[in-house]
This record gives C-alpha cells, sequence and structure tokens, in this order.
C-alpha cells in the first residue's frame, strides 16, 4: 500500500497544545518548530531555563506568531516531575500531545535524586511518571497521542530486572539500551491497556531518529564524536530530519497507537519517516506486565490507563 503522508499536506492545529521535554535542543527544538509551523502551542519542558530561554529566542525568529511556553522540570527528580504536572494542571485543561522526547546517553555512572542509574532514571521512569500524571487530561483531549522516543539501540540489551540500576558494575551501553528499550515497551503497553479500556484517547506511539546529529552523543569518546562529526552531516539524519518519525507519530491523521516510526533508508539510520518494526523483547507481553508493576513501584505511581 502507499504510503501518503506529507507534513505538508497535514491541516494547521490552531488550539492545540503540546508538551515537549528536552525541548531545547536537538530533536525537541526541531520538534517543536515542525509543532509551531502547525500553529500548535508548544510547552518547552526543559532543565535549565536559560538554554531554554535561547531556543525559544531561535524558535520564535523562525515562527513569529508562534505560542511558546517555557516550564521548567527536572527529569533526574521525581519531586520536579510532580510539580511540573501540578503547575501545568493549574495553567491547562486540556493536553494534545505529550512528547517523551528529552534523554541521556552514554553518561558516566551517576544517580538520579531518588537514586536510579541515570539513563533508565530520565530516558525511561521520569517520563514513565510524568505520562501517568497528566493522562487525566491527555485522556479528556479528544485525539490526543502520547510518542514515546526510543532508539536503534533498544535492540542491543534487555531490561534486568535483578540489577535495573547495574549497581554490580555498570556498562553504559547496556544501560542506554535498557532505557530506550523500557520506552518502546512502555509505549506499547500503555496502548494495550488503553485499547483494553476501550478508550479512544489517547493514543501510545513511539519514535526513532535513526542516527542523528545532535548532542545527545557528548559523552561519546573525542575520537568518536570526531568521526562522527565529519561524516555525519553526509551519511546521517540532521536533527530535523531525525524529527521527522516524532512529528509523524504525533500528527499523521493516520497514525495509530501501538505504532513505532523510523527513518526509511537502510539499516533506519536516515531517511524519511515510515512505519517500523522493532525486536522480540520489546513486544514480551510478560515483561511488559512486569516492568509497568516495577515502574509504579519506583516511582511510587499508580497508572491505571
Amino acid at each position: 500500500m502507499a504510503d501518503n503522508y506529507s507534513f505538508k499536506n497535514i491541516s494547521l492545529q490552531k488550539g492545540k497544545i503540546a508538551i515537549v521535554t528536552g525541548a531545547n535542543v536537538g530533536l525537541g527544538k526541531e520538534t517543536c518548530s515542525f509543532f509551531l509551523e502547525k500553529k500548535i502551542k508548544v510547552i518547552m519542558a526543559c532543565r535549565n531555563p536559560e538554554k531554554a530561554e535561547k531556543a525559544k529566542e531561535e524558535l520564535q525568529k523562525r515562527h513569529s506568531d508562534g505560542e511558546i511556553e517555557i516550564m521548567e522540570i527536572d527529569l533526574a527528580d521525581l519531586d520536579s516531575v510532580s510539580s511540573f504536572t501540578r503547575s501545568f494542571h493549574l495553567k491547562y485543561d486540556r493536553l494534545d500531545f505529550l512528547i517523551n522526547n528529552a534523554g541521556v546517553m552514554f553518561p558516566p555512572y551517576q544517580t538520579t535524586v531518588q537514586g536510579f542509574e541515570l539513563q533508565f532514571g530520565v530516558n525511561y521512569l521520569a517520563h514513565f511518571k510524568l505520562t501517568s500524571l497528566l493522562y487525566d487530561l491527555l485522556s479528556k483531549t479528544e485525539g490526543s497521542r502520547v510518542v514515546t522516543l526510543s532508539s536503534l539501540a533498544h535492540a542491543w540489551g534487555d531490561i534486568y530486572f535483578d540489577d535495573l540500576n547495574f549497581l554490580r558494575g555498570y556498562d553504559k551501553r547496556k544501560a542506554y539500551s535498557q532505557s530506550k528499550l523500557a520506552c518502546l515497551m512502555f509505549a506499547y503497553e500503555l496502548q494495550r491497556r488503553i485499547d483494553k479500556k476501550g478508550n479512544l484517547s489517547p493514543s501510545s506511539l513511539a519514535a526513532h531518529p535513526g542516527i542523528s546529529s545532535t548532542n545527545l552523543g557528548r559523552h561519546l569518546p573525542g575520537f568518536v564524536q570526531s568521526v562522527f562529526n565529519t561524516i555525519g552531516p553526509v551519511v546521517f539524519n540532521s536533527s530535523r530530519q531525525g524529527a521527522e518519525p516524532i512529528v509523524r507519530a504525533a500528527l499523521d491523521p493516520n497514525g495509530k497507537g501501538g505504532e513505532y516510526y523510523g527513518p526509511s533508508g537502510l539499516k533506519e539510520y536516515s531517511g524519511k519517516p515510515v512505519k517500523v518494526d522493532s525486536n522480540d523483547i520489546s513486544k514480551d507481553k510478560f515483561k511488559a506486565n512486569r516492568l509497568w508493576d516495577v515502574s509504579e513501584q519506583l516511582t511510587n505511581t499508580s497508572f491505571k490507563p
């Protein structure tokens, strides 16, 4: 069947509201730019207000009539996640798009405020809690969508239930893979639970950017960054291209809950946004249920879609 998706053909979405985490750089900033082009009001959910303000100024230059608001959130602190959602509820009575984008990759071993390994805590657990605390608004907003960012790295590992925080030896590559696999499993499981209840909103989808030129690789060794910076612009997606699967997952009128979007090219490294598949572990319903239960316990959250 022909793929007729075109961002240009998507109608204006005036009156709709999107939250984008990690909106001040890379994929997050470009996702905001796409949304502003379609007249969606953007909430830039960012940790650093100064950096967010600079990004907002840049976005405002591109989209002079765009509606942009900065709201502070530190995904390495679940109390900050709770505070963010309380503030959002006081200002807004709808939420059309929640883009769980922010992430860290390959940092030295660090923990969040609550003691979770940083990649698992920021990339996954914080977004699990954020989605749960905003679910009431999502569920009453017709046609709303949650888009959770995964990665090609989801296929590198597993969910290490016996040592989620890598206390018995830190492998940053495995830890990153676990966090992105968890994100993908969460996106699928959320849709299964929505379907089981027979709800029409929200829809839960996932996306990955392929290999994209963003600052996410700032913790890579210097020589790797040098090689990447040399060949990256030729071989891989720009930040704007990397954001296209996210935007399609959010805005494609033919998109459906449970779908996963990524680039169309060789090994999904780059290319136009299309529906893609994922590995068997990501679709393991038993593991997904177990991960959900553990996530509720770790985040002190009761999430019942």
